[in-house]
């Protein structure tokens, strides 16, 4: 199958570079919006060759990050020549990945039978916000929406005000992109011994309860507080939240444990009386009140040359830009501008593996005459499939 990054791994391999631990996995990912391309992405990153197939060619994809890496055709899956040169791809590929509401694929007649059916081994992988079943699961949805029906958005925010959306990290990525592909790798560890593919039923609204367990141990325990900043992780305790600087700017305190703790009030030149009092849940107003004080007496960067190297777990609130600037970051190369595009690095690392700088796609479509051919499809009929507008 052609793939520029199976272009790329025979140029790196005659260097004696791995290119990726996924390297030689096929994908197929239906474009989507939200933790489908993300997915995509990150077995891009790890040297998986991923086509994604979309519904126009010639749109702009060099400022989406979540396309690099990866390889586009342009199909019209209304057509049956459209379907049957989606099901060549796919009878040569090991991951399907689709983000529609259930039923959509299985009425343009690519559902999880049929290409079954033509690839027993394929991992068909399922992303949706509500499940592939259940009295919700044709309804429409966002983060926000599955954050709210777990119970998990009840808990964001400041006691007494409306819940505060975490944007969009923990439900479409954390629940949702996550899950997803702990599935798909679950699923071709178990073809590895069985041989046989299946379907992953990957679902927010799992996805996001499978992440609360320590919530759910304190509310077995009887010490979680069903109330908004409550809590020693929501924003009750003084030690486990943000302060407003001299300049208008915010520091991060998280200092749980005791050790820790000590190291904050030592810092802080406060009465060492406060270490005994750290989980004095009746102190606690008092203590956001003296560190609020406290803190509003230097700017930002101040605190953080302060704080710099201890163990107070005091570290300042960055913005996009200057997190990609900050000393840690750039030692550490977390940040890259491929195309100058500002984007996180290729994540985690692998000891036993080398890569590249993530490579910017450009336009959808690009490669689909390419892929075709890739797959022993000949000139004239790729020229065929595009005047009948199936190769768009």
């Amino acid at each position: 199958m052609f793939h520029t990054t199976a272009i790329r791994a025979r140029i790196i391999a005659s260097k004696g570079i791995n290119l990726g631990a996924l390297a030689g996995l096929k994908v197929v990912e239906m474009v989507a919006i939200g933790p489908c391309p993300l997915a995509g992405q990150l077995l891009a990153d790890h040297g998986a060759d991923v086509i994604v197939v979309d519904r126009a060619s010639g749109l702009d994809l060099s400022k989406d990050v979540t396309r690099r890496g990866k390889c586009s055709i342009a199909l019209n899956l209304k057509n049956d020549r459209g379907i049957d040169a989606f099901m060549e791809l796919l009878s040569k590929s090991d991951v399907l990945i689709e983000g529609f509401r259930p039923g959509v694929m299985e009425r343009l007649g690519i559902g999880p039978a049929q290409c079954l059916k033509e690839n027993p081994s394929l991992i068909y992988g399922r992303m949706t916000g509500w499940g592939q079943s259940g009295p919700m699961s044709q309804m429409a949805g966002h983060d926000i929406n599955y954050l709210a029906l777990t119970g998990y958005l009840h808990a964001i925010g400041k006691a007494g005000e409306p819940p505060v959306p975490p944007l969009n990290l923990v439900a479409d990525y954390g629940g949702g992109t996550m899950f997803l592909l702990f599935g798909i790798l679950s699923a071709l560890f178990q073809r590895h011994q069985s041989g046989k593919g299946q379907v992953v039923d990957a679902a927010m609204i799992d996805g996001v309860p499978a992440m609360m367990g320590l919530v759910h141990t304190e509310i077995a325990r009887g010490t979680w507080i069903n109330e908004r900043e409550s809590n020693r992780l929501d924003g009750a305790a003084p030690f486990y939240r943000c302060y407003a600087t001299a300049d208008e700017k915010f520091v991060s305190v998280g200092a749980l444990e005791a050790q820790f703790f000590a190291e904050l009030i030592s810092k802080l030149d406060l009465d060492t009386a406060w270490c005994e009092r750290q989980w004095d849940r009746c102190k606690w107003p008092e203590l956001i009140e003296l560190l609020g004080v406290k803190f509003s007496g230097k700017s930002r960067d101040d605190w953080a040359e302060l704080f710099d190297g201890s163990d107070a777990c005091v570290v300042p609130v960055l913005d996009f830009f200057e997190a990609a600037n900050h000393p840690h970051n750039k030692d550490r190369d977390s940040f890259v501008r491929p195309d100058g595009v500002l984007q996180s690095n290729i994540a985690p690392r692998l000891s036993g593996n080398k890569f590249d700088t993530p490579a910017m796609s450009q336009l959808s479509g690009a490669e689909g005459k390419a892929i075709l051919s890739g797959l022993g499809i000949g000139d004239e009929v790729i020229e065929e499939l595009q005047k009948a507008a199936v190769l768009l």
